[in-house]
Order: C-alpha cells, then sequence, then structure tokens
C-alpha cells in the first residue's frame, strides 16, 4: 500500500511531502530513502514497492526545496533560510516519524547523489538512529567547494537568493555529459536505460537550474559531509555500504571514490564497503540491468 502525506519541517513552516509504502503485516524493517538534487520522491516508486513485494516499509520524502516540498514553483532549488541544516534534519524528523510507526524494528538509511551527502551529514549526527547505510551515487570530494560556496554566497548576495547562476552550473556539471554527448540528451551521463532518459527531461520536476542559496546549501553540505571534524561515532560497527556505476561522472575517478568511502573508515566506521556496477552510470536504480542493483541491495537487507 503506497500513501501520501507531510511532516511539518524541521527549521521553518515547510511541508515535507512524502510517500510511505508497507506490506502486509509486520515488515521485515524499514528503508529510508533521500533523493538527489533536481529529482522527487515519485521517481522512486518502483523501488519502493519492489522492496515492499519483499516486506519492507519504505519511506521517502522530497528534499525542501524540491518536488511537492516547496511554498511555490519558483522554490524549486532553493532551501530557504534552513539551508542545508535544515535539510539533513528534515531526515531527522522523518527517521524519527517512520522509527515511530515501527518500533524496534531494523532501520536503513539510503541516500542517492546529493541525497548520500545528507545522509552521511545525517549520519556523523545521529548514526544511533540507523542499523545500516547505503551510499549511492556519491559525488566525489571537490576541492574547490570551499570557493563555490563563496561565489554562490557572493552571487545571492549581489543578485538575490533566487537568482539561478548558469556558471555555478557549468562549474559543478559541466563536464559531467562529454563522454555520452553523442547519445544526444543534454543529461545522458544520469542513465544508460533510454525510457529513463525520456522520462528524465521531460521532468519539470527534474529540468531546473538550483537557484544560488541552493548552491550555498549543495556546496556547504559537501563540506560539512567531507569535514572529518565533529563526527560522533556511536555506532563504529555500523554496515556502511557504497555503491556506485562504474562510468557515473559524480564519483570522478575510481580513486577519488575510494577516498570518499576511506574518509568514513578515517572517521570510525569499521565496516565501509565499496562496489562499482560495470556499465552503469550515475542512477543505478533506474539502469537497464537495475534488478541486479536491488537484489544486491535486497541481499545486505536480510
Amino acid at each position: 500500500m503506497m500513501k501520501s502525506m507531510t511532516l511539518p519541517a524541521s527549521a521553518d513552516d515547510l511541508q515535507l511531502a512524502m510517500l510511505v509504502s508497507v506490506p502486509e503485516g509486520t515488515p521485515r524493517g524499514v528503508v529510508q530513502l533521500v533523493h538527489g538534487m533536481c529529482e522527487h520522491k515519485e521517481r522512486y516508486i518502483p523501488f519502493m514497492e519492489w522492496l515492499t513485494e519483499h516486506g519492507y516499509a519504505c519511506v521517502i520524502h522530497d528534499h525542501r526545496g524540491h518536488g511537492a516540498s516547496v511554498k511555490g514553483a519558483d522554490d524549486l532549488g532553493y532551501f530557504y533560510d534552513g539551508g542545508w541544516k535544515a535539510m539533513v534534519e528534515d531526515v531527522r524528523v522523518v527517521c524519527d516519524w517512520a522509527r515511530g510507526q515501527w518500533p524496534g524494528l531494523d532501520y536503513t538509511l539510503f541516500g542517492h547523489s546529493m541525497g548520500s551527502l545528507v545522509v552521511r551529514s545525517f549520519a556523523k549526527r545521529y548514526d544511533d538512529r540507523i542499523d545500516r547505510l547505503f551510499v549511492c551515487g556519491c559525488p566525489s570530494d571537490n576541492p574547490a567547494k570551499g570557493v563555490g560556496k563563496a561565489l554562490a554566497d557572493l552571487t545571492g548576495l549581489l543578485r538575490g537568493w533566487h537568482f539561478r547562476p548558469q556558471f555555478l552550473q557549468s562549474m559543478s556539471f559541466g563536464a559531467y555529459n562529454k563522454p555520452f554527448a553523442s547519445e544526444g540528451w543534454p543529461a545522458a551521463w544520469v542513465c544508460s536505460d533510454p525510457d529513463t532518459l525520456k522520462a528524465y527531461h521531460a521532468d519539470p520536476l527534474c529540468q531546473y537550474r538550483f537557484t544560488a542559496n541552493g548552491f550555498s546549501g549543495l556546496l556547504g553540505l559537501m563540506k560539512d559531509c567531507y569535514s572529518a571534524k565533529g563526527w560522533k561515532v556511536s555506532k563504529p560497527g555500523l554496515p556502511v555500504h557504497f555503491i556506485s556505476g562504474a562510468e557515473d561522472p559524480c564519483r570522478v575517478s575510481d580513486k577519488a571514490l575510494e577516498q570518499a568511502a576511506g574518509h568514513m573508515r578515517k572517521a570510525g566506521y569499521r565496516h565501509v564497503g565499496l562496489k562499482l556496477y560495470p556499465g552503469m552510470r550515475h542512477e543505478i536504480l533506474n539502469e537497464t540491468d537495475r534488478l541486479t542493483v536491488w537484489n544486491d541491495i535486497l541481499e545486505q537487507l536480510a
């Protein structure tokens, strides 16, 4: 059973739009999904329904400034005054609600792309709330993130926080599509599945540029996620699974992705694994051979 609902956000009067998928009987566990940049919760419905068929309750919300978690269409890509910290706290709001619905059940947190930054910043503060972490489509650390954030902040001050800077878009993602440009899609780097790409490029809730506020939040989130400071690590035995397409430009390189996983090992987590999927790009949950990925995830949940 799939239902829609809302929860009050962590930092303001925003309402977080949610989807909840529940199996018949007592769930085997709970999976909280955290989506990526410039997308929305409905894109995860097939994966949620499949997990629920296998006995898992699933929850997902639209991040602030995404999907239906906005006060108006002009706020897509805008994090409001709470910024990235509120985005992390919104995950806590949903987590606490779900844990209250199914107390004592095994709890998995799964973050994709920008969501993989969010869930690591969440774990940095609240790993006592989860039993397993998936880091999917991980953007590797960007050494220019501090400069980028400063430029986003300056742009916001000079042009307004709702201004949508093309130069930051190009700095952040301009090179991603070059290996796939001959395929004709502006964002072919997202996935190799043609049906997924067609739907993605036709979706107005995916086809927009972040605001200066959003870029500032995104880069601030990356700074926090990759900072060695502030990790509580109350669960050093927490299983952490990094999964990525081997052709995902977000990973930058295999070495950079290994360094991302190594960052969590250095923070104090003892069980950090990394798996690359040959031939797959950024959205491995939507790739042509997605069932291989889905089944691998299911095996880790059992």
